[in-house]
């Protein structure tokens, strides 16, 4: 707080009016899903993004991020993504939202403090966004209820920004509650919050620093036909949480999608497999069993390895790491501890939940990884942590 004030004051020559802490973020499971409707269960983590903000007496826009000591500048007059903003796209795009929706907002200067930069990803681009819809309506105190606030950030993503606006990075940025995780539901626009009771695990997040590079396009199965495929093998059933599960018959499952090639074939029983698994997930979170939770885990990330292709070498040997730390290995039905590759694709992080005992000896196994690969991680200890905030 003290540290973003003060950068604020030595950059603007005043303290700042208005700052907010936003919280990084991850998926556990489902990220991938959110196209056909299905769930996402999401992690606001302790790593947090400062946004200061103070009045101009003029029309000028003022961006400044500390860390990188940078400075970039816009003007509400001729508002324009810029590919050389980069971080500062994000809060311009969030000023659009706001005038593009009727509210009247003046010239302002901005300062980010965020000791995870945007390039590592953990939701930092997403923290800004959302801190900075929170700072603005609260500074220029405008009338913007809950609902027009998500209309805001979803301007911001598909016209200014032209990217998706996905409602889990949106929920799990605002919405997040301490010592909980979020479990979205795209199909009703709503999220649960799910305890995390397992005090005696630690939850690392490894950025393995592969190179992010992409194996194939994802929009390939973001396909109306795809989604009404799986619409066919959807089951409605009042005892499950959200009132629908994938059909399990295999027959009915393979007559289906025998339309389809193999590639897209394999990544739509994924879809379908990563619905189960945020289920059990759900469920072994709240029933305190940890050994369903990671089970899901483990699933899910088995299938994104050998379903959804976008796993990799690298980080398939630290959870295979991971999984050897365990008293007995082979007993897959209930491991004590539990990882999966995440992020929007190949090569990106890792997040694991372990015995706080066993920490030390997995950070061992980071250090070989690293004299094998050739890839310095940058490993992170998170708990689940609150959303969007005014620091007073």
């Amino acid at each position: 707080m003290k540290q973003v004030n003060d950068a604020h004051e030595t950059e603007y020559e005043k303290l700042p009016e208005v700052t907010v802490s936003s919280p990084g973020r991850f998926h556990l499971i489902g990220e991938h899903s959110w196209f056909f409707k299905d769930k996402t269960l999401s992690m606001a983590l302790n790593l947090p993004v400062y946004i200061a903000v103070s009045k101009r007496t003029d029309s000028s826009l003022r961006f400044y991020f500390a860390q990188l000591n940078e400075r970039k500048r816009a003007n509400l007059s001729s508002l324009k993504y810029r590919r050389e903003d980069r971080w500062a796209n994000a809060i311009k795009s969030i000023i659009y939202g706001f005038t593009s929706g009727g509210f009247e907002v003046c010239g302002m200067n901005f300062t980010i403090y965020s000791d995870i930069l945007p390039s590592a990803g953990f939701g930092i681009t997403t923290a800004i966004k959302t801190g900075t819809a929170v700072a603005v309506k609260t500074l220029l105190n405008l009338p913007c209820t809950e609902v027009q606030l998500l209309q805001v950030i979803e301007r911001a993503n598909r016209l200014f920004l032209h990217t998706g606006n996905y409602l889990a990075d949106n929920y799990a940025s605002l919405y997040s509650k301490r010592d909980t995780v979020l479990l979205t539901d795209h199909a009703a626009a709503t999220y649960e919050y799910i305890p995390f009771n397992f005090a005696d695990k630690t939850i690392l997040l490894v950025d393995a620093r592969v190179p992010r590079i992409s194996t194939w396009n994802e929009e390939m199965i973001r396909e109306g036909e795809y989604a009404l495929l799986l619409g066919e093998l959807k089951e409605f059933k009042d005892t499950v949480a959200g009132g629908w599960q994938y059909s399990e018959n295999v027959t009915d499952v393979n007559e289906v999608l025998a339309t389809v090639s193999e590639d897209v074939r394999r990544r739509l029983l994924c879809i379908m497999q990563e619905h189960r698994n945020v289920l059990e997930a759900r469920d072994g979170l709240l029933s305190g069993q940890f050994g369903q939770f990671a089970r899901a885990v483990n699933h899910s990330h088995e299938s994104m390895r050998d379903l959804y292709d976008i796993s990799c070498p690298e980080i398939d040997w630290i959870l295979k790491r991971l999984s050897e730390l365990d008293i007995d290995p082979d007993d897959v039905r209930n491991p004590l501890s539990c990882g999966r590759i995440t992020g929007k694709g190949f090569g990106r992080c890792v997040y694991v939940f372990l015995p706080r005992e066993d920490e030390p000896a997995f950070r061992k196994k980071l250090v070989e990884y690293e004299r094998i690969f050739g890839f310095h991680p940058a490993c992170y200890v998170v708990r689940p942590s609150s959303g969007v905030r005014i620091v007073e």
